[in-house]
């Protein structure tokens, strides 16, 4: 199990004994200073991903598209979860 980012909030407890009955299920929290040592390897890795994108490796569904003016729109549809995978602010 992996928890990435908490914008739904706190995960709540879990019995870390019965993952282990189930087989050595393994839980983490990744954190990105554990894993980026400076803003240059930070950059690099940016690039990195950029240029995955770039070349269609990876495709990044936007499911929803709002207007600037639309921000607080959007915020309230992220509020009450009326979204799903990745959202855009456009001028």
């Amino acid at each position: 199990v992996v928890s990435y980012g908490s914008a739904s909030g706190v995960v709540p407890p879990l019995d870390l004994f019965r993952l282990n009955r189930m087989g050595s299920i393994f839980v983490t929290s990744a954190g990105l200073a554990d894993y980026i040592v400076d803003r240059g390897e930070m950059l690099d890795r940016a690039d990195e991903l950029f240029d995955v994108v770039r070349r269609g490796a990876v495709r990044i569904d936007i499911t929803r598209r709002y207007r600037l003016s639309e921000a607080a729109q959007a915020h309230r549809d992220l509020e009450a979860r009326l979204t799903s995978g990745s959202c855009l602010l456009l001028p």
